[in-house]
């Protein structure tokens, strides 16, 4: 009896746990709030991580999950931490979305000396409600960061120039009022500018998260 007993008893190997963003990884499910504070895009969704890519500054690493719905819309996600830790969501945004959002010759001024654009909002396109604020004030001027398309929480990153170092950009970024939604652009090397709108909320917006298979 004592054989069968050892066969039956053996211990199932142990799923994942999750007990913090920062935990995440490809595959995994996050389950957020339905809080009507959040867009319509985030309240009550489910996304999957696809990707896990991270932002390399002079003082700190940012690990970033690429999100995707069911609808294959994307978003991103860093972690945000101070004094607390918020989630940092951002959402690209096109020429058109800026063109009506802002005074282009106002948005155009983030990238002159001092860096200090200050910027109001004209009105919101489809893709932005919920993601904006009325005014915003420039906080970080031509930041130079290196993307790196690795986990750097697995994968180390390469203090060398070359390939290996990452893809250079310089971020330029403005923040509203209170600091619970911003604006995050990142110009690279060969002219390429992306534009983020971005929304930082407490970590209890994600009320679920499932390891993925």
């Amino acid at each position: 009896m004592s054989f069968f007993k050892n066969i039956f008893n053996k211990e199932q190997p142990k799923q994942r746990q999750l007990n913090s963003p920062s935990q995440l990884k490809v595959n995994d499910i996050i389950v957020l709030s339905d809080s009507f504070a959040l867009p319509e895009m985030l309240r009550a969704k489910q996304y999957q991580v696809t990707a896990v890519n991270c932002y390399e500054f002079e003082h700190n690493v940012q690990t970033e999950w690429v999100l995707k719905n069911d609808q294959n819309q994307t978003l991103y996600l860093t972690l945000d931490i101070d004094d607390e830790t918020y989630l940092k969501f951002a959402l690209e945004i096109e020429h058109e979305d800026v063109e009506t959002l802002f005074d282009l010759d106002d948005f155009a001024t983030i990238f002159e000396e001092p860096g200090e654009a200050f910027l109001e909002k004209k009105q919101d396109t489809e893709h932005t409600k919920q993601w904006t604020s009325e005014q915003y004030q420039q906080c970080i001027f031509a930041q130079v960061g290196y993307f790196h398309r690795k986990d750097n929480r697995s994968e180390s990153l390469s203090s060398y120039e070359g390939k290996e170092a990452g893809e250079q950009f310089e971020l330029y970024q403005l923040l509203d009022q209170d600091e619970s939604r911003g604006i995050d652009i990142e110009v690279w090397e060969d002219g390429d500018t992306d534009v983020f709108l971005t929304l930082y909320r407490p970590l209890t917006d994600i009320v679920d998260m499932y390891p993925g298979s």
